[in-house]
């Protein structure tokens, strides 16, 4: 071994190129990680799209975009709930019978909904593809019934839904909302767009 002067500049040369390397390795890996994330293509022709519920308090609604379209998420009230099967004789498909692609199995039920206090669909109105306006609260008010039980008013026609996404009778929408496929990651992780487990 010999006892030569070390090249300072020779170190920092080494150095310099180490550095270079690093960053040039890093610049790589950084574009080639985010491809695991769905890009916004792959959003719009279907990719399914995680929801968080917990902080939806009963009565809210949340819209997350699922393949273009805005998809509604309702944390129904016990009161909300209570109106459901009380005017059933006046909806157009009542039990969703009518078009059963736009409803899976698991939501053909009054609640059209995994659990019964939350509801998914596509908040587009089956009739030209306006997007309904929440009307939530019970009663008389401009533009709806009376009795009007809460629900969804179309601006562009009129048609009326209520908080299942149902449509009432004689109006221009002819079915019910869609409701997309959907199922729950956890109690308050909601995935959109997939229904399987793998």
């Amino acid at each position: 071994m010999s006892n030569q002067p070390v090249d300072q500049s020779r170190r920092t040369w080494v150095t310099m190129a180490c550095a270079a390397g690093g960053v040039g390795g890093v610049a790589t890996v950084v574009p080639f990680v985010s491809t695991f994330q769905p890009s916004e293509r792959a959003k719009a022709a279907g990719a399914a799209v995680e929801a968080d519920i917990s902080t939806l308090k009963p009565g809210e609604m949340m819209t997350v975009e699922w393949r273009g379209k805005p998809v509604w998420i309702i944390k129904r009230s016990p009161e909300q709930l209570a109106l459901l099967g009380k005017h059933d004789n006046e909806l157009a498909d009542p039990k969703s019978e009518r078009k059963l692609e736009m409803t899976p199995e698991y939501a053909r039920n009054e609640h059209r909904s995994i659990k019964p206090d939350v509801m998914v669909a596509v908040g587009i109105c089956t009739h030209l593809g306006c997007s309904p306006s929440s009307k939530f609260t019970a009663g008389p008010q401009a533009s709806l019934p009376d009795d009007w039980p809460g629900g969804f008013l179309c601006p562009c026609h009129g048609s009326t839904f209520d908080l299942a996404g149902r449509v009432f009778k004689n109006k221009p929408a002819p079915d019910n909302l869609e409701v997309p496929p959907h199922m729950y990651l956890s109690e308050s992780k909601l995935l959109i767009g997939e229904d399987k487990k793998a």
